[in-house]
């Protein structure tokens, strides 16, 4: 009896292990952005984390944005392979949502800690921080309280900024400004023009060009100091903390309609904000969990300052405004 077993367990225990098997395993297809699935982001650790528990695969497919993968499945439609789509963020969402490519998640998400309760039907957010732009307190003794400060700085001042058609911090900036100034926008970019050194199409772009020295200060976010103090233990790199308030980007996730793995999606989309994925999204993604994971989080994190106002725009305000606010952008800096 005990042999047969000891059998049948080696029969099943081959079984699972098979290539045959595995590709009968249900699959979960997620799109999000490179940085996002890249093996030093939160995708790796997220994978085998579910996979231990789902009894199925996930795979990534990357694009080089979120907003990268809102077009995708906006030109494939309901043929679209994706089950979720992972780091769209609130700038988007009412876009995403107006596409009916969307199903409403079921999730109680109550317990989630956020500057705001969180209601939305369906996407579910797994991180946020403020819009922000960083410098080097080696080079930058006195950096700028506000956006008029930085406009009144001499033009060799320079930051680096991104294209907000192609990146999601450069259509935050548009909104952040918008928010903060309404019909003074187009005042603010063309004060800003002259300080603009470049406008790139990602951030990871323009953030190198600031680690190398070219800019004085770049569009980020208030979290991406912890990354330096974490990795490199370099406590100078900073988030400039202005007056009128910062705009938070809270990153959300969200189940395609056309998904023939619903139940499965809602189980990845339930694991995100647990407290076992919420571990892994402050040290790879660099922004905070939305679920209290207590010491789980790297004390780097309560060292950084944080803005007195949050700014907030309604889903409605940035439908209706976002394209005029950033045709304002671009002619006021090209």
């Amino acid at each position: 009896m005990v042999k047969s077993t000891r059998l049948a367990l080696a029969v099943l225990t081959g079984l699972i292990a098979s290539p045959a098997f595995a590709q009968d395993l249900p699959k979960l297809t997620i799109y999000t952005y490179d940085g996002f699935a890249a093996e030093w982001g939160p995708g790796p650790g997220l994978k085998a984390g579910f996979e231990a528990t789902c009894v199925c695969t996930v795979e990534w497919v990357a694009a080089d944005s979120s907003i990268g993968t809102l077009r995708r499945v906006q030109l494939e439609g309901a043929s679209t392979e994706a089950d979720i789509i992972v780091g769209l963020d609130t700038a988007i969402a009412g876009e995403a949502r107006a596409t009916g490519l969307f199903a409403d998640h079921g999730l109680d998400l109550s317990g989630l800690s956020l500057p705001e309760p969180w209601t939305d039907g369906q996407f579910v957010p797994f991180d946020y921080a403020h819009f922000a732009f960083v410098y080097d307190s080696d080079t930058v003794a006195t950096p700028p309280k506000s956006f008029e400060e930085l406009i009144a700085l001499p033009e060799d001042f320079k930051i680096v900024v991104q294209d907000p058609r192609s990146a999601t911090p450069g259509l935050g900036l548009v909104l952040w400004i918008a928010a903060a100034y309404g019909d003074r926008a187009p005042e603010i970019w063309a004060g800003l023009k002259p300080h603009i050194l470049t406008v790139t199409r990602e951030w990871s772009e323009s953030y190198n060009l600031f680690l190398t020295g070219e800019a004085d200060m770049a569009l980020s976010y208030s979290t991406s100091p912890a990354y330096h103090i974490i990795s490199e233990g370099d406590d100078t790199i900073h988030a400039a903390i202005f007056s009128e308030g910062h705009l938070a980007q809270t990153e959300v996730a969200g189940i395609l309609r056309s998904s023939d793995q619903p139940e499965l999606a809602k189980q990845f989309l339930a694991y995100l904000t647990s407290m076992d994925g919420q571990k892994l999204i402050p040290s790879t993604n660099w922004m905070f969990p939305v679920t209290d994971i207590g010491d789980a989080l790297d004390p780097a994190f309560a060292t950084l300052p944080q803005p007195a106002k949050t700014l907030t725009l309604t889903d409605e305000d940035i439908a209706a405004n976002s394209q005029r606010w950033i045709d304002q952008m671009l002619a006021a800096v090209q």
